[in-house]
């Protein structure tokens, strides 16, 4: 073989490897039950609403006696421990002899909710044996609304394992991803006096700036549309002088000038004795 085919065989091989290594080292995410088509715009708009968590880690021990002794791992839609591919999302681990229990997988998930929950449910985990007719685990897990915390208080609450059918362990965390999106407290009108006022604070300063740095004005005259506004106010205040007048507009004015009926003839009195003779 030539070395340019060497070299193109070499880099083929290369890329393929790097291709199988970054499909492994990606991590799975939930898988509703039944065929993608079938999945409802409901439950990818609540997968997608838990994606904030699930980079996130969670444990609880639980220790009854000195038989049961266990760490519960938690994961939303992702695997607890992505090396295994066991696509296990929730796993108990007995910390007496390190052995690991698969209570659910991500790619068998339920998931619904109500206004201030969301339940994720995993499926097909490892079998009861003796308990629950050998069925296989179930995890379920109730998200409660709590806002301003990203995710808390992580613990189980039972393990329904006496049943013939249907059994599972049940847990509960706290969450605000749980919560349903808060109503504006900003009425209508609140809204429109906000916008208008902003309004009016952009065309007042963008004028006055307009006005000052490229116009040049000087005092009054930055107002913008400053002889507009004059005016208008001499309208406004000839309307309220027109509308508020208190007395008859052709009423005779309470102060009369003195007019020239009211005054005397002028004395004709003559100082001719003062005049020389």
């Amino acid at each position: 073989m030539s070395p340019p085919c060497q070299t193109s065989a070499l880099l083929l091989v290369l890329m393929a490897l790097a291709i199988a290594r970054a499909e492994q080292s990606e991590e799975r995410s939930c898988d509703v039950i039944g065929d993608e088509s079938s999945e409802s715009q409901m439950e990818r708009a609540l997968l997608k609403k838990l994606e904030p968590l699930s980079h996130m880690r969670f444990n609880v021990t639980v220790e009854k006696g000195k038989t049961e002794n266990y760490i519960y791992h938690f994961r939303v839609c992702r695997e607890v421990n992505s090396t295994s591919h066991d696509f296990g999302g929730l796993v108990q681990t007995d910390r007496q002899n390190g052995k690991t229990t698969v209570i659910g997988r991500i790619n068998e998930t339920q998931v619904f909710n109500g206004s201030d929950w969301i339940m994720l449910i995993y499926k097909g985990g490892d079998s009861y044996g003796r308990h629950c007719s050998g069925e296989k685990r179930r995890a379920v897990i109730m998200i409660s609304c709590k806002r301003g915390v990203t995710a808390s208080s992580f613990s189980i609450i039972s393990e329904e394992r006496e049943k013939e059918q249907e059994c599972f362990y049940l847990f509960e965390m706290d969450s605000s991803v749980a919560c349903p999106a808060e109503n504006s407290h900003l009425s209508v009108g609140s809204i429109l006096l906000i916008t208008f006022v902003s309004l009016i604070a952009i065309y007042i300063i963008g004028g006055f700036l307009y006005q000052r740095l490229v116009v040049g004005a000087k005092g009054m005259e930055q107002i913008p549309h400053f002889a507009f506004w004059q005016d208008l106010g001499n309208l406004v205040a000839d309307g309220c002088d027109f509308v508020c007048r208190s007395k008859p507009r052709n009423a005779p004015a309470a102060y009369r000038g003195v007019g020239d009926d009211q005054l005397g003839e002028e004395s004709e009195e003559r100082d001719d004795h003062l005049l020389p003779m």
